[in-house]
Parts: C-alpha cells; structure tokens; sequence
C-alpha cells in the first residue's frame, strides 16, 4: 500500500488531495499547524491517515514529520509539499511579517521538506515522486500579490533544479511542479488593505465563479501523476491563454502588464 505524505493538509487542497489518497487505497500522513483542521480531515479519512501537527517553517518540525511517517508506514511513495499562504496589498506597505512569512512558508516550507525526506528517499532506493506546490501565478506575476508571486516563481525554479539533480543520482525518484489555477479554498481569507480591496474582491469572485472543487481538483492531479507527468497544471485554459501573451511580452521586450481583469476571470 502506498503512502503519501501531504502539508498543508488541513483544508483546501491539501485535504482534498488527502481524501483522492486515500480513496485510491493509500495510507496519507497529514501535515499542518491547524490542529482542529487536521483532526477533522483525520476524522473523516480513518484509520488510513495519520496526523502530525507541523510548521514547515522549522527544519526540526519537518524532520520529526519524516521520522514520524517512517515509523509509522515504513516508507513514502509520494510527498507532497503543499502548504502556502498568500498576503494582498502594495509590495511596499506589506509588513515585513508578511513577507517573511510568504518566504518561509512557501520556499523554505519546501527546502524543510526536501531536506527532511529526500535522503530517506534516495536511501530506500524505490520509486517514489516529490510534487511541489507553486500556482499558475509562478508564471504570471500580479500586483497586490507580490510576495505570492515572488514565492510561487521561486517554487518553479526550484522544482527544475530538484528534478535535474535527482535525475543525476537517483532516477527512480521523480518530481513534479503542481499549478494549481482557480481552486476554491480559503487562501484569500486574510482580510485585505483598503489598497488590496477590490482586488481581492476580483479574485475571490473568480474562485467562487470559476474555481474547481478541492475534490475535483485532486483527481486531476492524481489522474496526471498516473501519466508521470512533471508539469501538473489542472486547469490549463487558467494559464496557457495568459502565458502565451506574457512570453510575447518577453520576447517583444514590451512593459509588462496586468493580463487579469474582471473581464478575464468573467
């Protein structure tokens, strides 16, 4: 029986890539510093799943994650860096928190984890697969998002790197970079600045009008990590449009500009 290891598994996607998991007859360890939140998922998923409380901001939290899902299962099959937050706001009137926060969450969250469980990964010397959360807005920058953007195209260089270089030692072990679109979660539940208002307004709008399920969402990542994918983009019609004219930006050397609007997310 496989087993899959999932932060920010509380809610949003990463309880809904828990209960897909688990529906295909897999063991899940679920990581999150919500501990209602993972009691609850833990609750409905049964004796399959196993709960950890886990900041993946700290080194020694990931690595007590790792050392607890091997006592438990044995072995990992897939891990999945998940967790993330998102702040609004104009770059230079975000608090210094925030942006550390964004930093540490969603990069650092991801090098604590691959620390934690990529040298036990190249030691079982078996097949298994890292999927790193990054967001079609590691492709396509935005304002009033900055540090969600910074971070998510951080994700994307990242996972690149990680892939080469455990193609290099260990082929068996393979990586996937997941870009999630529209989802409907809570990930814009902070309360906005009035700079931000609106904004947030338009995107929350688009998550309600357009956003999958965390359910649906789940089946398609999994239905694309049966196929051995690298690039897991669930809703490619929320990302191909959009980055073809940001390429075109690029290339052309125009000003770049803000390619959402409320009459994209329409």
């Amino acid at each position: 029986m496989k087993v899959a290891v999932i932060t920010g598994a509380a809610s949003g996607i990463g309880a809904g890539l828990a209960k897909q998991a688990v529906a295909r007859g897999m063991k899940v360890v679920l990581a999150d510093r919500d501990q209602a939140g993972l009691d609850k998922v833990a609750g409905e998923l049964g004796d399959l799943a196993l709960a950890v409380v886990t900041d993946v901001t700290s080194q020694a939290s990931l690595d007590a994650l790792a050392d607890k899902a091997y006592a438990a299962f044995g072995q990992v099959d897939l891990l999945f860096n998940n967790a993330g937050v998102l702040s609004t706001g104009n770059c230079w009137e975000i608090s210094d928190a925030k942006w550390q926060q964004a930093w540490q969450v969603n990069v650092n969250g991801i090098v604590n984890g691959l620390r934690a469980f990529v040298p036990r990964l190249l030691k079982a010397d078996r097949p298994a697969r890292i999927i790193n959360t990054a967001s079609v807005g590691g492709f396509l920058p935005s304002p009033l998002m900055a540090p969600y953007s910074a971070t998510k195209f951080a994700v994307v260089a990242l996972t690149e790197g990680l892939a080469n270089e455990l193609a290099a030692i260990n082929p068996q072990v393979k990586v996937s970079l997941l870009a999630p679109g529209p989802v409907k979660t809570a990930i814009f539940r902070e309360t906005p600045s009035d700079a931000s208002a609106q904004f947030h307004g338009m995107m929350t709008h688009m998550l309600d009008k357009n956003g999958l399920s965390a359910d649906e969402f789940a089946a398609r990542v999994f239905a694309s990590i049966d196929k051995g994918e690298y690039w897991i983009v669930p809703q490619p019609e929320m990302l191909d449009p959009l980055l073809q004219t940001r390429n075109k930006i690029i290339e052309t050397r125009a000003d770049p500009i803000f390619t959402w609007s409320a009459e994209t997310v329409e």
